[in-house]
């Protein structure tokens, strides 16, 4: 399947999970979830399953993964973000610290949804077992929060260049609390646009 294919299948709608599997959480925001691990630990070490397709379908809903991405940050305060994919080629994402921690952060920029333009931010770490699922139309971002931070993403569709888009990290109308004064933004990063105040929404 090619990548236009990819980006063409349909997306899940936003699913109210009237019982969430074991190790779920929801968030402030509508759709945004915190999966924690169950890990098996005895005198040979540790075993964490970090993503079943199966125990998480009320969640996942039969998304396809079809990138899996390895980031490194090394510096503390330096963020990443916003960033997202529009209607050309939307996608979900689980993100998961894998060394270090930071604080991830979604803002949901999805037209019509009940939580527009609100924003969780959430502690990842290793020792904590965590990942963040993060549905079509949010923006994403993270601060790092200790040196050589790394993170894993699973996105439900491919790197789309001409679909990408972003939000500046101070942008007022989303009034992120960033923990630490931020360093090593680059130069995309830096010089998003604003959210003009007739910004409604992606349409998805």
């Amino acid at each position: 399947m090619v990548a236009s294919e990819l980006c063409d299948q349909r997306r899940s709608p936003v699913v109210t999970v009237t019982e969430l599997p074991v190790g779920i959480a929801t968030t402030a925001i509508s759709g945004v979830f915190v999966f924690t691990s169950q890990p098996l630990t005895d005198a040979r070490g540790r075993f964490a399953r970090l993503f079943d397709r199966d125990g998480l379908s009320q969640i996942h809903h039969g998304r396809p993964i079809v990138q899996i991405n390895h980031s490194i940050t090394r510096a503390v305060g330096s963020i990443r973000g916003m960033h997202f994919q529009d209607s050309r080629c939307p996608e979900a994402k689980w993100v998961r610290c894998i060394r270090g921690r930071v604080l991830d952060v979604v803002a949901d920029l999805r037209y019509g949804s009940p939580t527009f333009l609100r924003h969780v931010a959430i502690e990842l770490a290793p020792e904590l077992e965590n990942a963040l699922f993060i549905p079509e139309g949010c923006a994403h971002g993270f601060q790092v929060l200790e040196p050589d931070s790394e993170l894993l993403y699973l996105h439900s569709a491919p790197y789309t260049p001409e679909a990408e888009g972003g939000v500046r990290f101070d942008d007022p109308r989303l009034a992120i609390d960033w923990p630490l004064a931020p360093i090593g933004l680059s130069d995309r990063d830096s010089t998003f646009p604003l959210l003009d105040i007739d910004f409604k929404g992606l349409n998805l």
